[in-house]
């Protein structure tokens, strides 16, 4: 299925191509939904950026981000065709139609990525860029690509993005028990209600957001006459406690040869403490032997935790040019 989707502004138009949930495939070959943009739709493309969401978020979260790059990539490279390949991670999105083996952990999802580049025949990604717990599957994907866990054909992505996205075990009592207690509120919840609206007005009663009781609307779906969520509660909440556990400062010690990992802080962010930042600035000061990567680091001005939203403009402007460098 594909539909054109126009840029304002600017005569490039997108094709965007879904992937069908009703795709019928050996049972071995389920792999995760995805969406897929490109430049120029009627040639083949050059390059493919995979991107992933943050917890309870979907594909759609960087739908439009997506279409900017694409465009401004085309512009400054009118000879290369970039595509975007936006995932559902287990769990979210239409991903919760597919039947996905246990266990649920950032592990298992950054192996889907590699699953469905393998059952669809593609190129390995030039560059995944990962937000909030997208980014954990992101440095979890780069560093088992480093160890051969997919195959010894695999190539390594060039470029890693992780958005706001702290590499390490997080630590009690920041902003993540939030989510924590979130989770907590959905489970004490009915399985079943009435509406979007009922949830909504149910949560900004006890006490949440409107912003983050909206978000956490957009997990339902309506089954007869009622809604109900769209992800399983546990096995959600199994993928937020192995993004709190997983650590991945060694990968930062050593990034595998011909990879840049670019750690993006979002200045008014909230998941940071100063020993992470300190650490982070040591490592993108440090210059490597030739046998390993780099890591870059960059703060997003005037944007929170949700930098696609608080800040695309200035996220465009961070990425684009170091992408276009490919």
């Amino acid at each position: 299925m594909a539909a054109s989707l126009g840029i304002r502004n600017s005569s490039l138009r997108l094709t965007r191509f879904l992937n069908s949930a009703t795709l019928h495939r050996p049972r071995w070959l389920e792999t995760v939904a995805y969406e897929e943009l490109r430049a120029h739709p009627e040639k083949p493309y050059t390059s493919t950026a995979v991107f992933v969401h943050g917890f309870l978020g979907s594909s759609r979260n960087w739908r439009s981000f997506s279409r900017n790059l694409l465009a401004a990539l085309s512009n400054s490279s009118p000879s290369s065709n970039w595509r975007a390949v936006m995932l559902d991670m287990r769990n979210h999105g239409k991903s919760t139609e597919r039947e996905l083996n246990p266990p649920h952990n950032i592990e298992s999802a950054a192996k889907d990525l590699a699953d469905l580049v393998k059952a669809e025949g593609w190129p390995w990604p030039e560059v995944v860029v990962g937000h909030s717990m997208g980014g954990k599957m992101a440095l979890q994907f780069a560093e088992s690509c480093s160890h051969g866990d997919y195959g010894h054909s695999v190539l390594s992505p060039k470029q890693l993005w992780v958005l706001d996205s702290v590499p390490g075990e997080v630590n009690p009592g920041n902003r993540n028990d939030e989510v924590r207690d979130v989770l907590a509120t959905l489970q004490s919840l009915p399985s079943q209600f009435p509406s979007r609206k009922w949830l909504v007005s149910h949560l900004m009663g006890l006490g949440y957001s409107k912003a983050l009781s909206d978000w956490i609307g957009t997990n339902i779906k309506k089954v007869g006459d009622h809604e109900t969520w769209i992800f399983d509660l546990e096995n959600a909440k199994d993928m937020f406690d192995s993004y709190c556990e997983k650590s991945y400062w060694n990968l930062l010690e050593k990034p595998p040869k011909g990879m840049e990992i670019v750690i993006l802080r979002a200045e008014k962010s909230d998941r940071w403490d100063q020993d992470a930042i300190e650490r982070i600035q040591k490592l993108a000061s440090k210059h490597g032997a030739d046998s390993c990567g780099k890591v870059s680091f960059c703060v997003l001005p005037n944007s929170g935790h949700w930098v696609h939203v608080d800040n695309p403009k200035g996220l465009l402007e961070i990425m684009a040019p170091k992408i276009a460098s490919l």
